[in-house]
């Protein structure tokens, strides 16, 4: 049997309004929840018992996925009454675990979507004989990341979380997010409080001589916390551009979910979603965007790369761009939104109240 912990509690603020009635791991990335994304992969990568960690809106994954016999994979619920971190997560969801004391155990964080291989990761892991085994993944620019070198044989010989300073930057080997921890390296951290795994756990057992792995993959690898990310990541599941057993439906340049509505004239690309129920109105130009369920895009709107939230509507002739429409939100006609722009969740755009050139053409 093969374990994995998924940690599913974080409140997802940068989402925000997003994930004011959605915890991140349930808002539909190409049709399904994204969790739904992690679980098909880990199937298919022969993992056949799951710990979700939860916190934020813990209630609704269980009524969604149940015990994970649809999945071919079995289901467990841990809730943290108070945010525990990373660290104290992984600790706090522990105690579902069935394993030995030496068996591999695997982690993901439930915001970051990867082509990993990870059979390959936990194949590393046992020939490393390893305390923890990291998956790493090599990026330009490494300051917003936590910074793992490693030496020749890939054993991990610091951590730098987050650098600012140029003498920091000793690498571009950042942490990506995915480990196999032998089961009794979990035991060990301490439970009952927050902790971080990163800044805490994983130099704690540096310093105390442990055996840190750290296995470098340039695969596909998305960090799901800013909206432009999560759109992006949708899209490239709809083309696949990254695989997910998940995604119902033929890959291609469109996603359309039964029961949506697209009228004629209407022009989808890019990766678009179009959720259940949802309907485009005809004219409009929907490139690369989700589009939630029963949301409405009116005639000739224009909608480029944004999310546009379940009930939400926006107006004929609208223009969209890399912006986050709220969750029943209205925008009304000829209103035009660029790059961050984030209407709250039921707030009333008026007809033509916000403009950034100076006429409706």
């Amino acid at each position: 049997m093969t374990e994995a912990i998924l940690l599913v509690g974080g409140q997802g603020t940068r989402l925000r309004p997003v994930t004011v009635n959605t915890p991140k791991p349930m808002v539909p990335a190409a049709g399904v929840p994204f969790l739904a994304h992690q679980i098909a992969r880990a199937v298919a990568a022969g993992v056949d018992r799951v710990v979700l960690a939860t916190c934020y809106l813990a209630e609704v994954f269980e009524p969604y996925f149940g015990d994970g016999s649809a999945y071919g994979i079995t289901l467990e619920y841990v809730v943290e009454d108070e945010p525990l971190g990373t660290g104290g997560a992984i600790r706090n969801a522990a105690g579902r675990l069935s394993c030995g004391p030496d068996e591999p155990v695997l982690v993901f964080n439930g915001d970051i979507l990867t082509g990993l291989d990870i059979r390959g990761l936990v194949a590393t892991h046992r020939r490393a004989d390893a305390d923890v085994t990291l998956h790493l993944a090599q990026v330009d620019d490494p300051r917003a990341f936590g910074l793992v070198p490693t030496d020749a044989d890939g054993r991990v010989t610091a951590f730098t979380e987050k650098p600012q300073a140029p003498e920091e930057i000793v690498t571009d080997q950042i942490n990506a997010g995915a480990y196999v921890f032998r089961r009794s390296v979990i035991d060990m951290i301490p439970a009952g409080r927050a902790v971080s795994v990163e800044r805490e756990t994983f130099p704690g057992l540096l310093a105390e001589g442990a055996r840190l792995h750290g296995k470098v993959e340039n695969t596909y690898w998305l960090d799901l916390g800013r909206p432009e990310a999560f759109v992006r990541a949708s899209a490239d599941l709809v083309r696949g551009v990254v695989h997910s057993p998940a995604v119902p439906g033929r890959r291609g340049e469109v996603l359309v979910l039964p029961g949506a509505q697209v009228a004629e004239g209407a022009k989808l690309a890019d990766g678009t979603v179009v959720g259940a129920g949802a309907r485009i109105g005809a004219g409009a130009v929907v490139q690369g965007s989700v589009v939630l369920d029963g949301a409405v895009v009116g005639a000739d709107a224009y909608v480029h790369d944004s999310l546009i939230g379940a009930g939400a509507s926006v107006g004929s002739r609208a223009r969209v761009c890399d912006a986050v429409i709220g969750d029943g939100a209205r925008v009304g006609a000829d209103n035009e939104l660029r790059a961050g722009v984030r209407v709250w969740c039921g707030a009333e755009l008026p007809d033509a109240a916000l403009r950034f050139s100076s006429d409706r053409s």
